[in-house]
């Protein structure tokens, strides 16, 4: 006798890729109780699109230009009410399932939920330095949600009240290894210090200064990242450089973008 599936969860699961053949089936292998999925690839040039497939039809590319925007123009292609946002290094836990399939059957009250997440550093759980709980909002009513979609990097999310939490977590491969870390503060300094030239902002050496050695302070000792050892001291020094290296290339870019606008001689 063949076995009745169990009927799919009225949610639309979103997930952004870039490049991710290796870490995008464990992240859609973890939501295939939602009853759509949808990838939304920023132009991969490995096999995503081929990961992707096997498990939906929902399948888009598009551009990465401003990330809020890139984002939110996922969201709206969902057809459900509710939408689970996650990045591909991301897994939903059996706990977590369990308690998003409670909510929605019982009705939610709330506009949108926070989940916490466990952060990750090859295979390390970070515990310390404010890496957990570390909850986003990441469960929401797709019409009461939306990222601001002028920041480069790190955008504001806007939902109206009242907003809950949801106490199982996300799995959150944050880097592979510390090459990894270096390689991604490398490319989120550059789209600050893109934002910072876009704002004309006001930035001096001791104010830098100052942010680097109140990141290293809060980061090490105030969130206790002393308690992940290496990895702690690692994760601290590099909160602390994303000021330093967004001032550097700040810096450079206003000497290059004035040199363009000097009268010719």
């Amino acid at each position: 006798m063949n076995e009745i599936p169990a009927k799919k969860l009225p949610l639309s699961v979103v997930a952004i890729t870039k490049n991710e053949e290796q870490r995008l089936r464990e992240c859609l292998e973890s939501v295939t109780w939602a009853d759509e999925i949808i990838v939304l690839d920023d132009c991969s040039t490995d096999r995503t699109l081929e990961v992707a497939k096997a498990f939906t039809d929902k399948v888009f590319q598009r551009t990465m230009d401003i990330e809020g925007r890139h984002r939110n123009f996922a969201y709206h292609l969902a057809k459900n009410e509710w939408v689970l946002s996650l990045d591909a290094d991301e897994r939903v836990t059996p706990e977590l399932r369990e308690e998003i399939t409670v909510l929605l059957n019982a009705g939610p009250t709330c506009n949108g939920y926070t989940i916490p997440r466990k952060n990750f550093v090859g295979k390390y759980w970070v515990r310390y330095g404010g890496m957990y709980p570390s909850a986003q909002l990441r469960l929401f009513r797709k019409d009461k949600f939306k990222y601001d979609e002028q920041a480069e990097v790190h955008p504001q999310a806007y939902m109206p009240d009242p907003r809950g939490a949801l106490k199982s977590d996300i799995l959150h491969y944050t880097y592979r290894d510390f090459s990894d870390a270096i390689a991604k503060l490398d490319r989120q300094t550059d789209l600050e210090a893109k934002k910072w030239l876009r704002e004309n902002r006001e930035v001096g050496v001791f104010s830098v200064i100052r942010k680097m050695i109140d990141r290293f302070i809060r980061a090490y000792y105030s969130k206790k990242g002393y308690k992940d050892g290496v990895v702690g001291l690692f994760l601290a020094v590099n909160s602390s450089m994303y000021q330093f290296l967004s001032f550097a290339k700040y810096w450079e870019a206003r000497r290059a973008q004035a040199a363009e606008n000097l009268p010719l001689r």
